[in-house]
């Protein structure tokens, strides 16, 4: 070898890529890819992935008949484009989606593997790397597609009359989820503010919320048209729980359908029961134990939260199954009643009551079902 040193030799390779790097000729288009694609562009091949799936159609006995198939199915298959929007939010629920963790039931993942695997997160303004007129172009580029599924988060100010609440790139909120929703096969609203309004909706001194901020179907409604049919999926909380979102993504990449909703447009999977149904301390509600001051005997004993404003029997969540950080408790568990975050109107009806502090003042004991 030469008698160039190591730095020179890292400077003869920065002077050479920086001479002959083109930015304005790099392809900025969104991927559009297979999983088989990702997989080669990984590394991993063709006869690689025909053995993992043969081992694997072994343990669940499917016929080596049917492997061609399969593997043609799984390769094939485009990988789900998704744009991600956020409003008037805080980033907490994005902070939650990124710290899902594997749930079998579920079909979670890391949200690495989730990323490179399952779908093409091809615009989100906190987690992207282009800015300014690249980041204006990342989105046109991948609303311009069809079919992919418009995960929005935070309120949205109803604007119509250019108040000026929320401008974006000289847009309105009420124009860029426009432009967003008209080709989205679906529309995910994460957290309670996008759901249902939530902080940002919450009524002001004369009784409405400063920015009359609204809802994400709402404001797909006020549209019209084939927006206000646009099929739209809430997932409350404040924020969601990782594995809610994810599980919810997961479903519609699977079956490429809209999961079971309730009422509220919420997947039934995961709001089908109230927080209380599956909490720890129902057994002390039912034989009417209850804690009556933070760290008071009762509550030494797991009584039931109840009389500290517990809202669990009415909050529909996940919270008491899939739990918080990985499976490791929820609020009852660490001695904190349920604030009713996934619920609609939850800062209205919680927040404040009068005088007092809505989130400990309890429920009507009578009022609920047991």
């Amino acid at each position: 070898m030469s008698n160039v040193s190591k730095k020179e030799l890292r400077n003869n390779i920065a002077t050479r890529l920086s001479n002959h790097l083109e930015i304005e000729t790099l392809d900025e288009t969104p991927l559009i890819e297979t999983l088989g694609e990702r997989l080669a562009n990984a590394g991993v091949s063709r006869r690689t992935f025909m053995k993992y799936c043969m081992g694997f159609s072994a343990i669940m006995a499917i016929p080596t008949s049917l492997m061609p198939k399969l593997v043609e199915a799984a390769l094939l298959r485009p990988v789900t484009s998704v744009v991600y929007l956020s409003f008037q939010e805080c980033t907490g629920c994005l902070e939650s989606l990124i710290n899902v963790f594997p749930n079998t039931q579920y079909k979670t993942d890391s949200i690495e593997n989730i990323l490179l695997t399952a779908l093409s997160l091809d615009y989100s303004e906190t987690l992207m790397a282009p800015s300014g007129v690249q980041a204006e172009l990342s989105r046109s580029q991948a609303i311009a597609k069809k079919n992919y599924v418009l995960v929005v988060d935070g309120a949205i100010p109803d604007d119509k009359n250019g108040a000026g609440f929320f401008i974006q790139s000289g847009k309105t909120g009420l124009q860029l989820l426009k432009a967003a929703a008209t080709n989205a096969a679906a529309v995910v609203s994460v957290g309670t503010c996008a759901s249902f309004g939530g902080l940002p909706a919450a009524k002001g001194i004369n009784g409405l919320s400063p920015t009359r901020a609204i809802s994400i179907k709402a404001a797909l409604k006020s549209f019209g048209g084939t927006y206000a049919t646009k099929p739209v999926i809430n997932i409350s909380g404040c924020p969601p729980i990782a594995e809610v979102i994810a599980g919810t993504l997961i479903y519609w990449i699977l079956n490429k359908k809209v999961p079971s909703l309730d009422s509220n447009l919420r997947p039934k999977m995961f709001y089908g029961e109230t927080v209380h149904e599956e909490c720890y301390r129902k057994e002390f509600f039912e034989k009417d134990q209850f804690v009556e001051s933070f760290d008071d005997a009762g509550a030494r004993k797991g009584y039931c939260l109840l009389n500290m404003g517990c809202k669990g029997p009415i909050t529909h969540n996940a919270c008491t199954t899939l739990k918080w950080n990985q499976g490791t408790g929820y609020p009852m568990q660490a001695g904190h009643g349920c604030l009713g975050c996934s619920e609609p109107g939850f800062w209205d009806k919680e927040a404040i009551v009068g005088q007092g502090v809505g989130f400990y003042k309890p429920l009507d004991r009578n009022t609920i079902d047991d």
